[in-house]
């Protein structure tokens, strides 16, 4: 086994109760905390790590139901009568060090407990968040939770009535925190986890992204963020009792510090590039029907951008959205309506397209060196049309320093281009000639010299 370096944050256990501390060396694989209040009933004692698996155990020998191995990882020990004790082990496979933040927290007996209903995973009552990711989205998965006891009494039943006694009472509410933008640093990231394990943290720091009941699935969806460090915690509630837990946090950055390639820290930044680009048509054709069809495929782009711009915003989120034919008969109805508000000023149509269009192309060129969250303004709508399950992921985004700067330079980019466009046109023909009247008129005009020079007064 490596080294395992331990932190046990003795501050939170005090403030949830537990009077004392935990004893940790440099070298010693357990943890042991002292002088555990009579009032508490049981603990949950987490472990995490930025990506490196570490292991914790109620046993010196690893058993499947008694031990939880990943980056965040707790268990809950319920509390015997008269115990002021309480141990668990620690291990690490992997050969270089590890470091870790450890948290005990304390709970009593009016406190509901995170994942005391587990039907789905090893252990009898797990408190874990299992995170899932990939390309489009990044899935959370949790155990129901069950009801608090005293000490030495019979745990509640699980599935029995419907009353104030009962776990169908409790509320879930599931919380989100965007670390910094650019920062995949283990300090940082560790840092932020200690700000995500009490239940006045999570609610201080974190936003609330949807609430569950007992009878909805235990299963959110949010849409993919690589590069972008997210935490994710789950309040559950007893609205009768007005006491509540959290479980133990999860984090991703959706993506991999292992790779050899495409790891976190050298990941080519997920930009979606917009190209609209006119192709000559070989049929025949008229000349103006051609120049018509152009402006149209321009304005399409156009609408295909401000419709991207408006589900990205809340109210891409509303609950009505989430039917794909509602999502895309309303996202077809803004792009179709931009070509025909603009059908009398093809001109100014063409313009505010270069201009818009042109602008936000510079936003995914930077967002491929600097992370912004603008350049999932259209990448959203790809990953909607190309995944089928995507309807259902929360799509909000963090909107920091950089995307604020970003903004700005997109308005500024596409005000100035907007108007030195249309200061350039003014006194120019709506189109360019068609180019057989181009030939028609160079031809009359010689033709016009050479009989001028032909003429009488010229012999």
């Amino acid at each position: 086994m490596g080294l395992l370096r331990l932190l046990v944050l003795a501050v939170l256990t005090s403030e949830r109760g537990v009077a004392g501390g935990g004893e940790a060396s440099g070298n010693s694989k357990e943890a042991i905390l002292h002088h555990i209040s009579s009032n508490v009933t049981f603990l949950i004692f987490q472990i995490h790590s930025q990506y490196q698996n570490t292991t914790i155990s109620f046993y010196r020998t690893l058993l499947p139901n008694a031990s939880e191995t990943g980056t965040n990882r707790g268990l809950v020990s319920i509390l015997r009568p008269e115990q002021s004790m309480c141990t668990w082990y620690l291990e690490t496979l992997d050969a270089e060090p590890v470091h870790n933040v450890t948290v005990p927290l304390s709970y009593s007996e009016r406190d509901p407990i995170p994942g005391g209903c587990n039907l789905e995973f090893d252990l009898g009552i797990d408190p874990d968040i299992y995170l899932e990711y990939n390309f489009f989205e990044t899935t959370i998965k949790f155990a129901p939770a069950n009801l608090g006891y005293a000490r030495g009494t019979d745990p509640p039943l699980r599935d029995v009535g419907a009353g104030r006694d009962s776990r169908w009472k409790l509320q879930y509410d599931v919380y989100r925190y965007f670390l910094p933008e650019n920062d995949l640093t283990e300090e940082v990231l560790l840092k932020h986890l200690q700000r995500m394990v009490r239940v006045s943290q999570v609610k201080a720091n974190a936003v609330k992204v949807v609430i569950l009941t007992a009878d909805d699935k235990t299963t959110v969806s949010f849409s993919s963020l690589p590069g972008q460090g997210v935490i994710y915690n789950v309040i559950v509630w007893d609205p009768f009792l007005n006491t509540s837990a959290a479980y133990v946090p999860a984090h991703t950055f959706a993506c991999s510090f292992k790779a050899v390639d495409g790891n976190c820290a050298s990941l080519g930044r997920v930009s979606t590039k917009v190209f609209f680009t006119h192709f000559a048509l070989l049929t025949p054709i008229k000349y103006d029907v051609h120049l018509i069809l152009t402006a149209i495929a321009g304005s399409v782009v156009l609408g295909f951008l401000i419709s991207s711009v408006t589900f990205f915003t809340p109210l891409g989120n509303l609950k009505v959205f989430r039917d794909d034919g509602v999502f895309w008969v309303t996202f077809s109805g803004i792009v179709i309506l931009i070509p025909l508000v603009f059908m009398g000023c093809l001109r100014i149509l063409n313009i505010l397209t270069c201009g818009v269009m042109g602008s936000y192309s510079v936003v995914l060129a930077v967002d491929s060196y600097l992370y912004t969250s603008l350049s999932h303004i259209t990448l959203n709508v790809l990953r909607r049309a190309l995944n089928k399950d995507f309807h259902s992921t929360f799509t909000n985004l963090p909107f920091q320093t950089n995307d604020f700067i970003t903004l700005a330079v997109w308005g500024m980019l596409a005000v100035s281009g907007i108007t030195l466009q249309i200061r350039g046109e003014r006194g120019q023909p709506f189109f360019s000639p068609h180019p057989y009247k181009l030939w028609n008129q160079s031809s009359l005009l010689r033709a016009r010299t050479y009989y001028a020079r032909m003429a009488p007064s010229h012999i």
